[in-house]
């Protein structure tokens, strides 16, 4: 289930440094290796509910391109459709003052407005954003890429996706590999005419909405997962079922728990709690250690 701390957070300072190309019919935020480093591979971020446009997730894109070697997409695969403008420091913590011990004026007053104006914007962004129509266009955005020609010199083209909160739901479905989605590679890339999974491993931090065991039980391509033991979206015991399942899989996949680190501490953490920032950082590497390690 989704939880407050999915529509909540902070705004990070940073100048994105990548830029906007229309890639398979949509907009993509794209982020480069250093000049002169070929790609070790292509991850395509699946954000949160802020979206492509959010800055922190451009950053972290960035962060992903300049560190570790990859090139990154950040598809709107939303298609233009967010809970508020995530740019703007009020709408963000609007659910933080919402779940906030506050003053009885407060909460008699105040929250009651508080609470009317989120839901205003978050219930039609569910509404749009439902999987029938977001699982599709995310499907064949992966699709595209697998049979077309790679975006960079290589023959064997490697993908991850990277999902985080809302997103995190979807690189899981990928993760599944269902036959219905497989497709046959570029020509140009070195492997037999066969049909393919559409990632070649995935990562995810703190996702929601996620049905345990079903969605879990159902991962073959290589799944690393980042969450603290303080999550919202996902209580201890359906953590701990996840972990139990997916490492039975062998050393293919990994579930990191994080002690503290709340829901949405990869992307929207306080930038003045060194902890949660420390917990963020931690998440970053080891992404970047899982897609190098596929890749």
């Amino acid at each position: 289930m989704s939880c407050p701390a999915c529509f909540s957070g902070h705004v990070h300072k940073g100048v994105p440094g990548g830029k906007i190309e229309t890639i398979h019919g949509l907009q993509t935020y794209v982020a480069t290796p250093p000049e002169g480093v070929t790609p070790k591979g292509l991850i395509v971020m699946i954000p949160d509910a802020f979206g492509w446009d959010f800055i922190n997730n451009r950053i972290l894109t960035d962060n992903y391109a300049v560190k570790g070697g990859f090139l990154a997409y950040l598809p709107d695969v939303m298609n233009g459709q967010f809970p508020y403008p995530p740019q703007c420091p009020i709408n963000l913590l609007t659910i933080l003052r919402l779940t906030k011990p506050a003053s009885w004026f407060t909460t008699l007053f105040y929250k009651p407005l508080w609470a009317l104006q989120a839901a205003s914007m978050i219930i039609p962004w569910f509404f749009r954003n439902r999987p029938s129509v977001v699982k599709p266009r995310i499907f064949s955005f992966f699709q595209a890429l697998r049979t077309s020609p790679p975006p960079f010199p290589t023959p064997n083209l490697k993908i991850g996706s990277a999902g985080f909160c809302w997103g995190g739901k979807y690189t899981i479905h990928l993760a599944a590999n269902t036959p219905s989605s497989r497709v046959i590679r570029h020509e140009s890339q070195a492997s037999s005419p066969a049909l393919e999974a559409l990632i070649d491993c995935g990562f995810t931090a703190h996702p929601s909405m996620v049905s345990v065991p079903k969605d879990i039980e159902a991962v073959t391509v290589p799944l690393s997962v980042a969450i603290g033991d303080n999550d919202m979206a996902m209580k201890a015991p359906l953590i701990q079922q996840m972990k139990d399942i997916l490492e039975k899989k062998k050393d293919d996949h990994e579930v990191v728990i994080i002690p503290g680190a709340k829901h949405g501490f990869a992307i929207r953490t306080d930038p003045d709690d060194p902890y949660q920032m420390e917990c963020a950082d931690k998440a970053e590497v080891q992404a970047i250690n899982w897609f190098s390690r596929w890749f």
